[in-house]
């Protein structure tokens, strides 16, 4: 079993407010598909995120992948953490 960590829009948020779910999903899940671990949200219209950095870590040692727009925040969380 592959497992993503990827984005999930969430709510039904009016057009311009999106918000976003951090989460763990098995690589044969569907779009909207069962998720296996919650990871942090993100709000991009404010920029702002909350990420549980050890779990993403761990799930990252047990081969995870991360999407690209997953792996630019967690950069900048690190970069922020220094």
């Amino acid at each position: 079993m592959s497992v993503h960590i990827r984005l999930r829009r969430i709510g039904k948020n009016p057009k311009g407010k999106p918000h976003f779910r951090i989460a763990a999903y098995d690589e044969r899940t569907g779009r909207d598909g069962r998720i296996l671990e919650e990871l942090g949200f993100y709000t991009p219209t404010s920029g702002k995120s909350v990420l549980k950095k050890e779990r993403i870590e761990h799930w990252i040692k047990n081969g995870a992948v991360l999407s690209q727009t997953v792996k630019s925040l967690v950069k900048k969380a690190k970069k922020g953490e220094k």
